[in-house]
């Protein structure tokens, strides 16, 4: 149990006073949700899996590989030549599919 070693102290008179009722009563106090969240609104958020995203357009500029570029033969990914682990019968591998 974490200890609050700045919090005042409370002497013994303190102690006997806090009955058991009291201290249930504020335990279902802390434990009681305080955030009344309406789910219509937390659901308009989410995109559903198969959503139709026909209307949109993506603006990502795609590069061409590189001169120290190679894919990797095993994940299929555009590594940077420092990544290469071993090439096997022409086939690049990446450092990470190597592991």
């Amino acid at each position: 149990m974490a200890t609050d070693y700045d919090a005042p102290r409370k002497n013994e008179e303190d102690l006997s006073e806090d009955s058991i009722e009291e201290l249930k009563a504020r335990r279902a106090e802390k434990n009681s949700p305080s955030v009344d969240e309406d789910e219509a609104e937390a659901a308009e958020g989410f995109e559903l899996p198969g959503a139709d995203l026909s209307g949109e357009e993506l603006s990502v500029r795609v590069l061409p590989r590189q001169a120290d570029e190679f894919t990797c033969a095993k994940c299929f990914l555009v590594h940077h030549r420092s990544q290469l682990a071993y090439e096997d019968k022409g086939q690049l591998v990446c450092s990470e599919c190597a592991a």
